[in-house]
């Protein structure tokens, strides 16, 4: 698996264009920024869902995984009309068509649903 980290919204159609260059294994992670003092989000439910949500993309052969961070609740990706983010973390399936399905919140916990969606087609 490689990851990339999508630190500015600007930067983020090209970042996945480059990822879908590369691999048909494209997923993208939406979470709450880190605090620098701890380098721990301050969402705690994406700091229970990031180590599974790796572990799992992980297995998949060629996989990349965007990291883009959600720092406000008026984030570009809550209204941009093909993500409109909800609840983070948000893990979604990105295709040559745009995003697909996607996990959110607790269903990001459970390895066994990360399992079945990575690997649904």
């Amino acid at each position: 698996m490689k990851c990339v980290r999508v630190l500015e919204p600007a930067e983020f159609d090209a970042k996945v264009n480059e990822a879908l260059a590369q691999s048909e294994s494209v997923f993208v992670l939406f979470f709450g920024r880190e605090a620098p003092e701890t380098n721990e989000s301050w969402c705690p439910d994406c700091v229970i869902a990031d180590p599974t949500v790796r572990k799992v993309v992980n297995t998949i052969p060629n996989s990349i995984l965007l990291e883009t961070d959600v720092a406000s609740p008026t984030n570009v990706f809550r209204t941009r009309e093909d993500i409109k983010l909800g609840p983070i973390p948000t893990l979604l399936k990105w295709t040559k068509a745009g995003p697909g399905s996607r996990l959110v919140e607790e269903e990001c916990f459970e390895e066994q649903n990360i399992v079945k969606f990575v690997n649904s087609a």
